[in-house]
């Protein structure tokens, strides 16, 4: 990689360590792909159960602005995100003694709640992890190389999630119980990928404040309003994200139960899928990366929104186009396959907006304040919508809940071709 030549001692230090980070963590990630479908197929858990497995990834981000607050007056973000680590993360190794599933019932409610709160621990460490990793980079990199060294990062990611998620499809087909081995191995992982986040050197100023944290909350609260206020064409990103939000999280969910209830997938099959787009995500990522770097985010916006809509749109048609071949007990359906195309593109271009796209519209020492309203916004608009994709599924069925996140999204690329036009970034 040519990049690495044109590298400054800080970044080649800063780089090693992120790429380390993202290769743990694309381990355990992958290991987690499949975690909704191993809800409703083998633990046989319920519809709503399952919009509020996927809630919670989600609607943690609602605390966003309480966690800030508290690495605010911390002055070790070390020690602190090593110990929401490993409060967070190891009671994963719980799901070691959880007794074998029933092919009929499956699991016992009391044990479904237990699976349920402990993702709901794991996932809470997010509000924390995610602000630092930006604190993290935006500290160690220029900013002609944020987005390039950040798209060679989840690039790793992407390509080890693979390798995970084809190892886990394949144990789940030979055995419903292996997540009782390596749910474990992904609680520890994820323990030792923030420990290996936290080598990076934190460059950001902590001021030290004596402020009464309700009282600090409030003028959060109050930076939010002003930030959303003050800065249109980020305001305008947020509210895209907000319209996009709404038609990935209505969807999602009912997307995990089309697999199972309308195409009757296998794990192999799902795991075939995932690791599909995967492949088509790690050949955009580096352009996607540079991309960023050139261009206004609410037109790399247009990109990524579009993606998702026609991979909703093709994912639907499969339910009236059936046709399929089966490869190695693989049910390839042909509109799928177009669909995971587009997927692709869609998950090679979103982590970048959605991680660093924020950081285009502020100052270094903002990075943190502009990723807290993101990641609040998120967990925001995670509240409603799942659930609402659930009940426009049950009440309606897969097409209307797929037509719904279309019109969304198509309001959101509008909005982008709009608010870039009438309220062009300041450099």
């Amino acid at each position: 990689m040519q990049i690495l030549q044109q590298l400054n001692s800080t970044e080649k230090k800063a780089f090693k360590l992120h790429l380390f980070y993202s290769s743990i963590d694309g381990v355990a990630r992958g290991a987690l792909v499949l975690n909704e479908f191993i809800f409703i197929k083998s633990l046989k858990g319920s519809n709503v159960q399952l919009a509020f497995l996927f809630q919670f990834s989600m609607v943690v981000f609602l605390f966003a602005m309480l966690a800030n607050e508290v690495m605010r007056r911390y002055p070790n973000r070390k020690t602190l995100l090593r110990t929401v680590g490993i409060l967070t993360r190891l009671p994963l190794v719980i799901f070691s003694i959880f007794p074998a599933v029933n092919a009929e019932t499956g699991l016992s409610p009391n044990f479904l709640f237990l699976f349920l709160g402990v993702f709901l621990l794991f996932y809470t460490s997010q509000i924390a992890v995610i602000p630092s990793i930006n604190q993290y980079l935006k500290g160690n990199y220029r900013h002609n190389n944020f987005g390039k060294l950040f798209s060679y990062s989840t690039t790793v990611n992407k390509i080890l999630m693979m390798v995970s998620i084809f190892t886990v499809g394949l144990l789940l087909d030979h055995d419903a119980n292996s997540y009782r081995i390596f749910y474990p191995l992904v609680g520890i992982l994820g323990v030792i990928s923030i420990f290996q986040l936290t080598r990076i050197d934190f460059k950001q100023k902590l001021e030290p404040t004596t402020t009464p944290i309700t009282k600090a909350l409030g003028n959060s609260f109050k930076r939010i309003f002003s930030i959303l206020k003050n800065n249109t064409p980020f305001r305008h990103l947020e509210i895209g994200f907000i319209l996009y939000g709404f038609a990935w999280m209505s969807t999602h969910a009912v997307v995990t139960i089309f697999y199972k209830e309308a195409l009757d997938l296998n794990y192999s099959s799902v795991s075939f899928y995932n690791n599909a787009y995967n492949l088509v995500a790690i050949c955009v990522l580096p352009l996607f990366g540079k991309l960023i770097g050139k261009n206004d985010p609410r037109r790399f916006g247009i990109i990524t929104f579009s993606s998702l809509m026609m991979f909703i749109f093709f994912t639907g048609l499969s339910e009236y186009f059936t046709s399929y071949n089966e490869i190695w007990g693989l049910k390839l359906y042909h509109m799928l396959l177009i669909a995971v195309i587009f997927n692709g593109l869609f998950m090679g271009s979103m982590p970048i907006l959605w991680g660093i796209g924020s950081s285009y519209f502020c100052e270094p020492h903002e990075a943190a304040d502009y990723q807290s309203v993101h990641l609040f916004l998120t967990g925001a608009r995670a509240l409603f919508a799942p659930i609402i994709g659930i009940q426009l599924y049950e009440y309606f069925g897969f097409s209307i809940t797929y037509l719904a996140g279309i019109a969304f999204l198509v309001l959101a690329i509008f909005l982008m071709i709009y608010s870039e036009k009438r309220f062009p970034k300041n450099t």
